[in-house]
């Protein structure tokens, strides 16, 4: 499974801060700790020995000596105050404890006692600190599935183990899917756990209060094409400021509106529905539309429907210039109901 880039970025900072009070520290030993390879390690040290202050000129960033790692020994000359206590004002650590009191409600720190008790130790200093300031915070979160539930995906996930769910969709239809797991996280007032689902063949992200059973497995998560440029839906539709996108779906693309985070949903008196999104990522949209085509019946702003038709008609060209190869009859399809269903004139 690929690494997270938040999950490296809290391994290099706890490797500065290890290693300016442990001293000299042999890559085996580091790697152990850490939990990781002495490979990565490598790797790790590499990315610190050209990070640093701003100005980043020489004495500006974080320095090891180079003897000591030619002999697999990691030593740390330099930190740039990396080490140093970090001072917050009244504003940011009321921000944090309204963060923390957040994670505290969440269904996977509650579901971990270890988790749990990282969080309410932070937050019992984090409040002391902060004083009447923190009295002040009153965060409260919508449920986010059953308890039992959430406790065995976060299981799963700590192990990388595959899962087999019972989902409800809102159409009330219930199915059975085995999924490889990739995280929890929130979005808006809901909880989602995204992963690679066998039965869709593809990434889907699934609201936890919707998943009626989870039993978690033996068998490991595997690595599969294209999860991660489409699995991680918090980035995708983050930002208040981003621009909207009104789709109109046939009723068979109803997935969609279970599985990605949108901004409003309306079902039509015909059957249809249409959902209101917004989206930083025109690209995933423009591929996810192309694949949905046949169930699209109309695209607003315009122009967004004019790009996805002109990536539609794209396609087509690339396969009609390479002769009838494979697929070329499927790509035909697809751009054929892109264009009727992308026509502008019809927003």
């Amino acid at each position: 499974m690929a690494e997270r880039a938040d999950d490296r970025l809290l391994r290099l900072l706890g490797i500065v801060a290890y290693l300016d009070g442990a001293g000299p520290v042999p890559v085996e030993e580091l790697a152990r700790r850490f939990g990781t390879t002495p490979a990565q390690i490598q790797k790790d040290v590499d990315a610190l020995w050209v990070s640093g202050t701003p100005g980043y000129w020489p004495d500006d960033l974080i320095d090891f000596d180079a003897a000591s790692i030619d002999r697999g020994v990691v030593h740390l000359t330099e930190a740039r105050g990396m080490t140093r206590p970090l001072r917050l004002g009244t504003r940011e650590a009321v921000a944090l404890v309204a963060a923390l009191r957040a994670m505290k409600a969440t269904g996977a720190v509650q579901a971990d006692p270890a988790r749990s008790a990282v969080v309410e130790s932070a937050l019992g200093k984090l409040t002391d600190a902060t004083g009447e300031a923190a009295n002040a915070v009153d965060v409260r979160l919508a449920p986010g599935g059953d308890r039992q539930v959430v406790s065995v995906l976060a299981a799963a996930l700590a192990a990388g183990h595959r899962l087999r769910i019972r989902y409800v969709s809102s159409s009330d239809v219930v199915s059975e899917r085995e999924v490889d797991p990739q995280r929890l996280h929130t979005q808006d007032e809901f909880a989602y756990l995204a992963a690679w689902c066998y039965r869709a063949g593809a990434p889907r992200t699934f609201r936890v209060d919707r998943i009626l059973d989870a039993v978690e497995t033996d068998v490991p998560v595997q690595e599969h094409p294209g999860q991660q440029a489409e699995i991680d839906f918090a980035a995708l539709f983050a930002g208040g400021s981003s621009p909207l996108a009104t789709i109109r779906f046939a009723p068979r693309a109803r997935w969609f509106a279970e599985e990605v985070p949108v901004e409003s949903v309306r079902n039509l008196p015909d059957g249809d529905f249409e959902v209101t999104l917004r989206v930083t990522n025109p690209g995933w949209l423009r591929s996810t539309l192309i694949q949905l085509a046949p169930y699209v019946r109309a695209v607003a702003p315009s122009a967004l429907a004019e790009d996805v038709a002109g990536a539609a008609r794209a396609a087509l060209a690339v396969y009609e210039a390479a002769g009838d190869g494979p697929g070329a009859t499927d790509v035909t399809e697809v751009a054929g109901a892109s264009g009727a269903a992308f026509s502008p004139d019809r927003h």
